[in-house]
């Protein structure tokens, strides 16, 4: 019996023990939240609080700006009570979401500060709890950029590249040109001013008359704005061309083109297996094809490399024009069509390919239907393509000069002779390279545009 007591003695000197060091435990809740630096109008605060130990006491988020503060949100958790002795909330863990609507309170833009603060129901410091509070800064900025056309003519033809350059008033924008559904960055690095901006934008071979053109603008907060400029758009027409594909062409390149088992036996399966097989290669593998080749290009040279009209392949004749409308036939038969994005040019095999201006290069890579291929950045957005070759002499990230030999003409990929495959595009979207070649276009629609922004600046 004596044990027995012995033994309820010391576990209630325990229990008592253990009760008495939970509630004076010293734990700090954990906050975690997340919110931008830079707010707008409104915005949605995401707020994750914790308190492993007595539970959650209570919270409260607001906002100070000149001394003044705004309770943003408060919530107060209610005690559990044992005997009138407080046993904590019970409430270990909570999320909220937070909308700040900065119309409702006495805000206005500029700097501020987000303050949160959450105790917890220990008896630390005479009954007040653990106490975790920070304060995060944040700049209130609730007026859109603005911006202002520099450049003057921007007369643009369709399958071709356009440039405006604009001034913007405001440090950490994002700002392009957007043309239809195509967005293209803006970038500064042109001029000596930071806030001058320079974009150049192209319209689509599908793209003409009627396409909406404008610069935009968005700042850290969110704010937006759009600015018209003038500009005219030149219709254009392309031609159309038909290719006959022939046996001994489905014989010679189908089987340089490998599926998995399942896609190779569909083929099999068909009546002229190699047929069925180009029909697949040329337009749903040339999608993906395209999306490889340009799709992914990003993180381009905000400075201009290049000088001059670029460089066409020496001594070559125009097999193939821009945006030309193909249609493929089988002994007669209409079996697809598709547009060709690039100049076809031939010489003798194996020919020399030069880069066609200064550039970095960005990707050597064989893509599918283009072959073995080069793209060199040229700056600002603007790159030239190079395909079908039968070698590649440089490596990726090396710096060319223009007329530099980068490898030689072939027949890879879906050619069906040794030629080269001459591409440009601005930021994803193939343009016409006849444009680049011209030495008087660029003067006119770049170069001028540029000396005269860099006059303005200099006043």
């Amino acid at each position: 019996m004596k044990n027995f007591i012995r033994f309820m003695v010391l576990l209630a000197g325990v229990l008592s023990a253990w009760f008495f060091i939970n509630q004076f435990e010293g734990k700090k809740p954990e906050i975690s939240f997340d919110f931008p630096l830079y707010l707008n109008k409104s915005w949605e605060i995401i707020l994750d609080v914790s308190d492993k130990g007595t539970g959650l006491k209570d919270i409260k988020v607001s906002i100070m700006q000149n001394n003044k503060e705004n309770l943003l949100f408060e919530k107060k958790y209610p005690s559990t009570l044992y005997k009138g002795i407080s046993m904590g909330s019970g409430i270990f863990q909570d999320s909220f979401k937070i909308l700040l609507e900065l119309s409702k309170y006495d805000i206005i833009d500029g700097q501020a500060f987000l303050k949160i603060y959450i105790s917890d129901y220990s008896w630390a410091g005479w009954k007040k709890g653990n106490i975790s509070s920070l304060e995060k800064k944040i700049i209130i900025d609730t007026k859109p950029p603005k911006i202002e056309i520099l450049s003057g003519t921007h007369n643009i033809t369709k399958g071709g590249t356009g440039l405006v350059i604009y001034r913007v008033f405001e440090n950490d924008i994002k700002t392009g040109v957007q043309v239809g559904e195509n967005f293209f960055p803006g970038y500064s690095g042109m001029f000596k001013d930071k806030n001058f901006f320079a974009a150049f934008f192209a319209l689509n071979y599908k793209q003409g008359p009627g396409t909406n053109i404008f610069v935009k603008a968005e700042d850290m907060a969110g704010n937006s704005i759009k600015r018209g400029f003038h500009y005219y758009i030149r219709d254009k027409k392309f031609k159309t061309d038909t290719l006959n594909i022939t046996n001994s062409f489905l014989a010679r390149k189908m089987p340089e083109f490998n599926f998995d088992s399942k896609k190779e036996e569909e083929f099999s399966l068909a009546k002229n297996p190699f047929l069925q097989k180009f029909i697949y290669i040329n337009s749903e593998v040339r999608k993906q094809n395209i999306n490889e080749l340009i799709g992914n290009i990003s993180n381009l040279e905000n400075k201009i490399m290049w000088h001059g009209p670029m460089l066409r392949l020496p001594s070559s004749a125009n097999k193939a024009g821009f945006a030309d409308y193909r249609t493929y036939k089988y002994k007669g038969k209409t079996i697809d069509s598709q547009t060709h994005l690039g100049i076809d040019l031939a010489s003798f095999s194996r020919s020399p390919v030069l880069a066609a201006n200064k550039g970095k290069v960005i990707k050597t890579k064989n893509i599918g239907i283009f072959g073995n291929s080069i793209i060199l950045d040229h700056g600002f957005g603007l790159c030239s393509i190079y395909s079908h070759l039968s070698e590649i002499s440089v490596e990726k990230g090396r710096i060319v000069e223009k007329g530099e030999i980068i490898g030689k003409t072939g027949s890879t990929g879906l050619a069906g002779g040794d030629h080269l495959h001459f591409g440009v595009s601005i930021n994803n979207v193939f343009v016409n390279p006849v444009e680049w070649w011209d030495k008087k276009w660029i003067q006119d629609n770049i170069l001028l545009k540029i000396e005269n922004v860099k006059m303005l600046e200099n006043d």
